[in-house]
């Protein structure tokens, strides 16, 4: 008996050291009281911001990294993968003549109901981030590295934890949802471009759009960009009106600019989830230790009631509502911005925040009866770029006042000539629709 007892009282003091041996090397005490959703979220996050990863620059192998790591983990959550294995892949002439070389990752999930299932809703997280920079210190080169870890590594664990809840409880949405991975994002919203213009074919039935970017660091705050779309301003409003475990705060003003852009462009009512600006955003100091994983859960709750909203909502939001909700066709002869092979270009830059901090906000001046009332917003003017690069037929489609819109109308009139745009070699004259912001500054 006595023997028996020695031998249980070994047994008992190895099993810490058997246990101990399981947990990860980079675990911490802490994580011990994690939930399933913060504990998966931070293995993503951990994984995407990795050193290793090198920033997630777009056409790096870092970028590649992150789409095989994200497609891997949607089809162990059982999501429908349509892109390959290392994303669907996409070009990007640059203008020394490169072409670099990004990609998307696309994840479905059916909806239940046999008609509304051939309309889509679809939630977009940028892949791309800075990459890495060289820099001298103190006499040596040293390599500086874009983490990324908030931005964006946060809105892709947040975006697959989505796709995990919606497979799991798909008998609960009726539209179909798109899960997509953009990349090149920061290279002017490339993959959300190449997306709607060249990949998937049934853009016209896509409802609406979520975007999750830089979602980590809800202490600061959570916010909800519409672009002041009455309709998703409503779904939100709805929301709100029921018990919810965190509630975004409605913000009128751009929170970052993000692959939303592009679904503006084609009219999709949209709306950006963010947490906010942040110091350490696009800075080495973007790491793992800056998200908060228990406010990201409560947000991506949250976000997953809004996503089960607009998927089963009757009628899908109206990007004009009260105007049909017809998307706007710019005519049979003008090519919208996106749809050109080759875009118009300002100061030898296809980026329109190129056209907006070169031209429009230098010399935009703040009308006097603006002031004095305290009148401040966006305002939205179409213009067209014709084939010899003059800014013609600009008009004013949505408005602030009159003041305000005369300001700007006359600022987009006056500008020098573009670059026209070309489709297959050919010059065209090309459709813009540009936001501009009148924003009076705190006291």
């Amino acid at each position: 008996m006595k023997f028996r007892t020695l031998i249980l009282i070994s047994l008992m003091l190895m099993l810490p050291i058997c246990a101990q041996a399981q947990f990860r090397d980079d675990a911490v005490y802490e994580d011990l009281y994690d939930s399933d959703a913060a504990a998966a979220m931070k293995a993503h996050v951990r994984f995407l911001s990795a050193a290793d990863m090198e920033g997630r620059k777009a056409g790096s192998q870092g970028e590649l990294e992150a789409a095989r790591y994200v497609t891997g983990i949607l089809k162990d959550y059982g999501i429908d993968v349509l892109t390959p294995a290392d994303g669907e892949t996409f070009g990007i002439a640059k203008e020394n003549g490169d072409t670099l070389t990004s990609r998307n990752v696309v994840g479905y999930v059916q909806g239940y109901d046999k008609t509304l299932r051939n309309s889509y809703i679809v939630v977009g997280a940028r892949l791309d981030n800075l990459g890495t920079m060289q820099m001298t210190v103190d006499g040596r080169v040293v390599d500086r590295v874009f983490y990324g870890a908030n931005g964006n590594a946060s809105g892709l664990s947040m975006m697959v934890e989505l796709a995990r809840m919606v497979k799991m409880n798909s008998i609960l949405f009726r539209r179909s949802v798109l899960f997509v991975a953009f990349g090149a994002s920061c290279e002017t919203y490339a993959g959300a471009w190449y997306f709607l213009n060249r990949s998937f074919s049934d853009v016209e039935n896509i409802d609406a759009m979520i975007n999750l970017d830089m979602v980590g660091m809800g202490y600061k705050g959570f916010y909800a960009y519409t672009a002041s779309n009455a309709d998703m301003n409503g779904v939100l409003k709805r929301l709100s009106e029921e018990l919810q475990p965190v509630l975004p705060e409605l913000v009128t003003s751009e929170i970052y600019p993000s692959d939303h852009r592009a679904f503006y462009d084609k009219e999709i009512p949209s709306v950006m989830f963010s947490t906010g600006q942040y110091s350490e955003h696009n800075t080495d100091r973007d790491t793992q230790s800056v998200i908060d994983y228990d406010m990201m859960e409560r947000e991506t709750e949250y976000v997953y009631n809004c996503l089960l909203t607009l998927a089963n909502d009757n009628e899908a939001p109206e990007f004009r509502p009260g105007d049909g909700g017809g998307r706007k066709k710019p005519g049979d002869d003008v090519v919208a911005y996106y749809d050109c092979d080759q875009r118009p270009t300002f100061l030898n830059s296809a980026d329109l925040r190129q056209f907006l901090e070169k031209w429009v906000y230098q010399y935009l001046k703040y009308p006097e009866a603006a002031l004095r009332e305290g009148i401040q917003g966006r305002v939205t003017v179409d213009f067209i770029i014709d084939k010899d690069g003059k800014v013609t037929d600009a008009k004013v489609t949505k408005g602030v006042s009159p003041e305000l819109d005369a300001e700007a109308l006359k600022v987009v009139n006056a500008s020098p000539k573009w670059k026209p745009g070309k489709v297959n070699g050919n010059k065209v004259r090309t459709w813009i629709s540009l936001p501009i912001e009148f924003r009076l500054k705190k006291k």
